[in-house]
């Protein structure tokens, strides 16, 4: 009787244990692929938008995501990238979290919008095989519209065919991830309404300050608080 009593308890707390809620013990990666914007450009360190999102993330308790590796560098283009991917080092297990925002350089260099569109869909399938193949652990960022910030206004650059360009460069990205079934964060519309503000860029009057990265960092974090890890 004693024995089956102990079986008995044996088996009800197993049986809690499996229904009790787990927390998050496990160490989280995160790979954040990108141009200046993503190196954050100007900006000390804390303040780049993939070092706000792992302390964001963390900050719920839900989470524990070690920091994150950027592979990024100002001026890049879509093929810059993939060259400073295949000279870096990549986790052969993947990563929990990949974040993409890459496109300005090629806009910035006059390329056709066809070939960027090409370029960014096979870089796109690479960040999902390095979030281990499932997409819904992916979040494409859209490109900020350069041309309003001071710096483009002191060089007198034509502002409305700059904002078509990054429409188009937008649109085809866009299309890109509604097609592969990745999420894509719109942060353009928001940059253009306070991106000419002067505590909004750094020194070089190009680049973002860390209060435009707090507004990108928010966004980004809504679709990845909502992801099952």
């Amino acid at each position: 009787m004693i024995f089956l009593f102990i079986l008995s308890i044996g088996i009800s707390l197993t049986s809690l244990m499996e229904k009790a809620p787990q927390s998050n013990d496990k160490s989280l990666s995160y790979l954040a692929l990108g141009d200046s914007y993503t190196i954050g450009e100007g900006v000390p360190e804390p303040d780049r938008y993939p070092n706000q999102l792992v302390e964001m993330l963390n900050q719920t308790g839900k989470y524990s995501f070690s920091p994150a590796q950027i592979i990024a560098k100002t001026g890049w283009t879509v093929d810059e990238l993939e060259a400073g991917i295949k000279a870096s080092t990549i986790d052969p297990q993947g990563y929990d979290l990949v974040t993409l925002l890459i496109g300005v350089n090629n806009q910035y260099r006059g390329r056709p919008v066809h070939d960027y569109q090409q370029e960014f869909e096979e870089l796109l399938k690479r960040a999902i095989a390095f979030a281990r193949g499932n997409k819904d652990h992916v979040v494409v960022i859209s490109i900020p519209d350069w041309g309003i910030t001071p710096f483009a206004v002191s060089k007198g650059s034509d502002q409305a065919k700059v904002a078509r360009e990054i429409d188009a460069y937008n649109a085809a990205k866009k299309a890109v991830c509604d097609r592969l079934g990745v999420k894509f964060v719109e942060i353009t519309k928001h940059y253009r309404q306070v991106g000419a503000q002067p505590e909004m860029v750094v020194d070089d009057q190009l680049h973002p300050s860390g209060k435009v990265y707090q507004y990108w960092t928010a966004e980004v974090f809504k679709v990845v608080n909502a992801m099952k890890f």
